[in-house]
């Protein structure tokens, strides 16, 4: 269950939540239609999760839908997706004509649905072709882009872009990601729910026992990333700091994830990582379920150093995570990670497993600076990264397309 609003009155302040009330009063009744991929894994879904019901409590008519996809539909989405963070792939034109059949099946279901919606936002690349078969559409159509898309492989951008001008706003994390396109674009970061199972605060006892169930020595440093099994994320790159760093310091390493439905590389991903770490009883991979979510928070709240050491990064929520529980995040330098770690405040931006090393070590070693650093990251988050900015933004765009919108670009 996802809690009411006056349940966080607590973390983020009574008058912040009038605010939400007051802009919810003005679009009261407005049929808002969220589209994705998929129901779990992924910060997608996490936002959703919690964004949907909010907006149904604010007076809102929100909804949240799926598309469908077979095994190879999702492996040449992983193949767009791959291309837009830079990645070069090949896609045939067999490859996006397997796309849009796909799209118009699911079109067949969910068409009385988005032809009578107000609001329709279509997240990321897999659903994005929808709009193109929705002639007799009523509402306005947002595209919300997750991923870095900052420098794509010129082909993939090309040929997703086809799709997207008939939309009427897009949002990116970041003002970075925005590409030339002929309509409105806004900058709106993620963020996370601290009270959701994966963020609310926990006792030692529940730290005690998922220690023990994945034999973790709390006697000794813990550095753990959270993330999907996927290249970007650079598992591999992780293990090799920890490695750098144990020469000298008896640390123990936690890379723990999981696969999503619309990802069938991350298996792959997860075998490389499996053979890289064999045969080192302090290196503790694991698989875990979507709905893991209280052993996340409890794998993050046992870390001493949390890494995100991707090569690119749309934004990075379990970056935000980490901060929230006071944990400095050593952090690749790309993407959304760049809007929260702060070098030398909440953690420390890397470029090689090299640069990683050097700075788990410089924190394991310098104590006070460590506890300042954690500190300041919680409340960093408190101010920049909560759910209330994350919704007060999202309704602010709608009341703006609602009242006809421009034809500028926002940033």
């Amino acid at each position: 269950m996802i809690p009411t609003l006056d349940a966080y009155a607590p973390v983020i302040g009574n008058s912040v939540i009038d605010q939400l009330h007051r802009l919810g009063d003005r679009l009261t009744g407005v049929r808002v239609v969220h589209v994705n991929s998929t129901r779990e894994g992924g910060g997608v879904a996490e936002i959703l999760n919690w964004m949907v019901p909010l907006m149904n409590e604010l007076g809102l008519d929100a909804s949240w839908e799926v598309i469908e996809g077979t095994n190879s539909f999702f492996g040449i989405t992983k193949g767009i997706h791959n291309g837009l963070q830079g990645f070069p792939v090949i896609l045939k034109k067999e490859d996006w004509e397997a796309y849009e059949e796909v799209n118009r099946r699911n079109l067949e279901r969910l068409r009385p649905l988005l032809e009578e919606a107000d609001i329709v936002v279509i997240h990321d690349p897999q659903p994005a072709a929808l709009l193109g078969m929705m002639p007799n559409r009523r509402g306005k159509w947002i595209w919300r882009a997750h991923i870095d898309v900052s420098r794509p492989f010129r082909p993939v951008w090309q040929a997703l872009r086809d799709y997207l001008p008939g939309y009427d706003a897009s949002i990116f994390s970041l003002a970075q990601f925005a590409q030339l396109l002929p309509h409105p674009q806004f900058i709106i970061p993620p963020s996370i729910d601290p009270l959701s199972e994966k963020n609310r605060d926990l006792m030692d006892l529940d730290l005690d026992a998922v220690a023990r169930e994945y034999r973790i020595d709390r006697s000794r440093p813990v550095i753990v990333q959270v993330s999907r099994f996927d290249r970007f994320k650079d598992p591999l790159g992780v293990i090799q700091a920890y490695r750098l760093v144990r020469q000298v310091l008896p640390i123990q390493l936690v890379l723990a994830g999981g696969t999503a439905t619309d990802d069938p590389e991350g298996k792959e991903i997860l075998q490389e990582v499996l053979a890289a770490a064999e045969g080192d009883r302090d290196i503790h991979v694991l698989l875990l379920p979507p709905d893991a979510h209280h052993t996340v928070n409890a794998l993050q709240r046992l870390a001493d150093i949390i890494l995100q050491k991707s090569t690119r990064e749309g934004f990075g929520l379990t970056v935000t995570e980490g901060l929230w529980k006071g944990k400095p995040v050593i952090g690749g330098d790309v993407g959304g990670i760049r809007l929260q770690v702060i070098s030398h405040y909440t953690g420390y931006l890397v470029n090689s497993p090299e640069g990683a090393a050097h700075r788990i070590r410089f924190l394991l070693h310098h104590r006070d600076k460590y506890e300042e650093m954690g500190r300041t990251a919680r409340e960093f988050v408190r101010e920049n990264f909560l759910l209330n900015r994350h919704l007060r933004e999202y309704l602010t765009l709608f009341l703006y397309l609602q009242r006809g919108g421009g034809n500028r670009l926002v940033c």
